[in-house]
């Protein structure tokens, strides 16, 4: 029987699997940099439709909510079709979406871009995971991983440097119409490239063993406690990400006297030290049997930093590298918490899997704001650091009730 791309024995030349990776993190890029096309521009947007922060704030939960579902759905689709002709339209949703955005003449055309662009981001990590652990050799998953986080945090990193300078040169409008831009000019690449994204439907080879019970119905993975254990760790991740990305920067600020302009370096510093902590993380997952201890020790570190900017008297100029080493420990973690999906992912229904696991990931950025912004309203700054450093902690039990139910699930 011909055994999985992934899994050969001796695995293809660098250059191939580089190539599928590079792809992969180019498209995911994408998806992450229309994250975060409206909040940039909610200044110019206030004022071109006479809306409030609330209402612009409820685009984003459009976003967020429609992602959620289409991730979701989206995982059948892929394991049913295969991941290229989603990926590829997902990427197109993106551009129209963006160019909806660059067209609306009231808040109604907003949302219904928003409700656009939440079904094309949708599909990304279904697709995403799906082709990488199915084309990348397994010896280099660890790297794909770390790529693929790498290239998501440039991605949101792209957004506010590309939309703001724009806007303020020539308007919201055409910053809208750039994102457009950038979203099929990468579709165009990957459609030039399409023949690298093929990949054929097919059952699982019983020659491996990924510590996962198989599934023959379409639902029944829905019965893998581990699968669920991953929801609960991404949604609990995605609020941890939530809360640096939206208020961490502003609370801090009021607890230590930040200046307003380093507001902004706060977050940057944090994405940057991310994307490094991603690449040592890559190495750290190369062994899957600690995947479990690193995203330990990288959260644990993470809330020790969140608990020094809670209740220590730290210095306004120290405080961005606070953010900068929390980004690092939480980075480092991200390659061994996507090794640990794979781990639970029976090999037939990987698209299915990573669809339901993510879309933890966007319920979770829909509802911290909920929680973390009242406590904004009501000048909590300090309460905002306790609860990112909780979350963060509890992220570390999650990942170790992700080993244990996958470890009774295993033949005696």
């Amino acid at each position: 029987m011909t055994a999985l791309v992934a899994d050969d024995l001796s695995p293809p030349p660098l250059r191939q699997d580089a190539t599928v990776i590079g792809l992969i993190g180019l498209a995911h890029a994408v998806s992450h940099f229309s994250q975060l096309l409206l909040a940039p521009l909610f200044p110019w947007l206030k004022d071109a439709f006479g809306v409030s922060y609330t209402e612009l704030g409820l685009l984003l939960t459009i976003f967020f909510v429609v992602s959620s579902v289409v991730q979701t759905a989206s995982g059948f689709v892929v394991d049913r079709f295969g991941p290229r002709p989603v990926l590829l339209g997902g990427l197109a949703l993106l551009g129209f979406a963006a160019l909806g955005y660059a067209c609306s003449q009231s808040y109604a055309m907003l949302a219904a871009s928003a409700v656009m662009a939440g079904i094309g981001n949708g599909v990304f990590h279904p697709v995403d995971y799906t082709l990488i652990n199915r084309k990348v050799h397994k010896t280099r998953l660890g790297h794909a991983y770390s790529v693929h986080g790498i290239t998501g945090t440039l991605g949101w990193a792209l957004a506010p440097l590309l939309m703001v300078p724009v806007a303020i040169a020539w308007g919201w409008r055409a910053a809208m119409l750039s994102a457009s831009a950038v979203a099929f000019l990468v579709l165009a690449v990957l459609w030039w490239h399409r023949a690298r994204l093929t990949l054929e439907v097919q059952a699982p080879s019983p020659e491996v063993d990924f510590g996962a019970p198989p599934v023959e119905g379409q639902l029944d993975f829905l019965r893998i406690p581990a699968v669920w254990m991953c929801f609960g760790f991404f949604f609990f991740f995605a609020m941890a990400l939530s809360v640096v990305q939206s208020f961490a920067p502003e609370s801090a600020r009021q607890l230590h006297g930040v200046p307003q302009h380093w507001v902004a370096l706060c977050l940057s510093v944090y994405m940057v030290g991310s994307a490094c902590g991603m690449v040592g993380g890559g190495f750290l997952a190369s062994d899957p049997v600690r995947c479990e201890r690193v995203v330990g020790v990288g959260m644990g570190l993470a809330a020790s930093i969140a608990l020094m900017v809670a209740f220590l008297p730290i210095y306004a100029g120290a405080v961005p590298l606070m953010f900068a080493l929390m980004g690092l420990f939480s980075g480092s973690a991200s390659p061994s918490r996507d090794l640990l999906v794979k781990r639970s992912t029976p090999e037939n229904a990987s698209g299915r899997v990573f669809g339901v696991v993510y879309a933890g990931l966007d319920i979770g950025q829909a509802i911290a704001p909920l929680i973390f912004g009242r406590l904004m309203d009501m000048h909590q700054y300090r309460d905002v650091w306790i609860g990112l450093a909780l979350v963060q902690l509890v992220l570390i039990v999650s990942a170790f009730n992700v080993r244990r139910v996958r470890r009774e699930l295993r033949p005696a």
